[in-house]
């Protein structure tokens, strides 16, 4: 955490007990003990939330914008933040993917670690060239413990630096994003 800190990371919600949301006793409980859990290592609440395995409830979009959430990324649905209505405030999704996701292509399809790198580089160069003529979000899911294995670690390095060489590209975090959204729909 100390290390997310001095780099300037942003702390998103996941859930506080890393439960399926339709399996949490009280969700909105969860939702609150996950943001005091942050923001007793920031000093702030977090503005963005990811459920726990893209999981949500009927309620839990409402649940978020109650809370204070500015955004979500659970809806696994475009390449550009979506406003989702809810009962207290609209809340944007910003854009998921379950494409470039080392979990789904490491753990669950069991890829070599090469495929990484083409899917990121292939999954980049398109949306680049979509964004032309309006942004595009593109987002890399990486865990330590999966692409920072040793083995591994090259691709995902290797991408970053092909997506880097092209003018216009931004790294920026959730809270980022938004902020630049909202600025543009105003």
């Amino acid at each position: 955490m100390r290390a997310a800190r001095e780099r300037k990371g942003e702390f998103i919600g996941h859930g506080f007990s890393q439960k399926n949301m339709q399996k949490v006793a009280d969700e909105r409980d969860d939702i609150r003990r996950t943001s005091g859990a942050i923001r007793e290592v920031t000093g702030r609440n977090p503005r963005g939330w990811l459920g726990p395995g893209l999981t949500e409830t009927w309620e839990t979009p409402d649940l978020l914008a109650e809370e204070g959430y500015d955004y979500v990324c659970d809806w696994v649905l475009d390449d550009q933040p979506t406003v989702l209505k809810t009962r207290a405030k609209p809340i944007v999704n910003l854009p998921y993917t379950q494409e470039c996701n080392d979990v789904a292509m490491m753990l669950i399809q069991h890829h070599k670690a090469s495929e990484y790198h083409d899917r990121a580089c292939d999954q980049f160069d398109q949306l680049y060239a979509d964004a032309r003529h309006s942004a595009r979000v593109m987002a890399l899911v990486l865990h330590p413990y999966i692409m920072g294995a040793p083995h591994r670690l090259k691709y995902v390095r290797s991408a970053l630096a092909h997506i880097r060489k092209q003018p216009g590209a931004v790294f920026w975090t959730g809270e980022q994003i938004l902020d630049w959204y909202l600025a543009q729909r105003a």
